[in-house]
């Protein structure tokens, strides 16, 4: 009895290998990796509407944010309101949507998952994977090294102090610090 011949294993493989590999994506990071950093802001966000993301007008984007995910077209998954501030080396995990409000503030390497697993048993931790949208809405701020992860929604006006982790929704004009994300203060509005 043989098994499959050496050239069908290749092919699976690289099946296997390449099956995330989307060109439209590496050719417009290419192009926004050749203007400089801090520079040609409102440029890489109109290469990124060429691309097919949904970015509003007055969006500023300071470095080409790392986009990925598992759906074929990530452009669908994510949209980024007017006169939003995306800083550098930021990082959109797009597996489910992201939705981001107008006047919406992203820190130097924020990360946002919309996939995560649930708890599997000793053999394999990483379970079932799960899948949950992440909306920040109108005017909010999140701050550097922030990571929110699936299902959740910052509320307008709210302020996520750089470094923490978000694991629930942030109430409409609050601030939320640590890891994990605690409520430390209510905003004036």
């Amino acid at each position: 009895m043989s098994g499959p011949s050496f050239l069908s294993r290749v092919r699976r493989t690289v099946g296997r290998e390449t099956e995330f590999y989307r060109p439209k994506l590496e050719a417009m990071g290419f192009v926004g990796r050749l203007i400089p950093r801090h520079t040609g802001s409102a440029l890489r966000a109109s290469v990124m509407r060429r691309y097919g993301f949904k970015i509003g007008k007055g969006t500023l984007i300071y470095e080409m944010p790392q986009i990925g995910g598992a759906p074929h077209d990530l452009a669908k998954q994510l949209t980024i309101g007017e006169e939003c501030v995306v800083d550098l080396g930021c990082e959109f995990e797009l597996g489910e949507t992201i939705t981001i409000g107008d006047r919406v503030t992203l820190g130097p390497e924020v990360l946002i998952l919309t996939t995560s697993h649930e708890l599997g048993p000793r053999e394999q931790r990483a379970g079932p994977l799960v899948r949950g949208p992440v909306v920040i809405e109108d005017g909010a701020w999140i701050g550097a090294r922030a990571t929110v992860l699936p299902g959740v929604t910052i509320g307008a006006g709210a302020i996520v102090s750089p470094g923490s982790v978000v694991n629930k929704d942030v109430a409409p004009n609050t601030r939320v610090a640590g890891n994990i994300a605690r409520q430390v203060e209510v905003l004036s509005t």
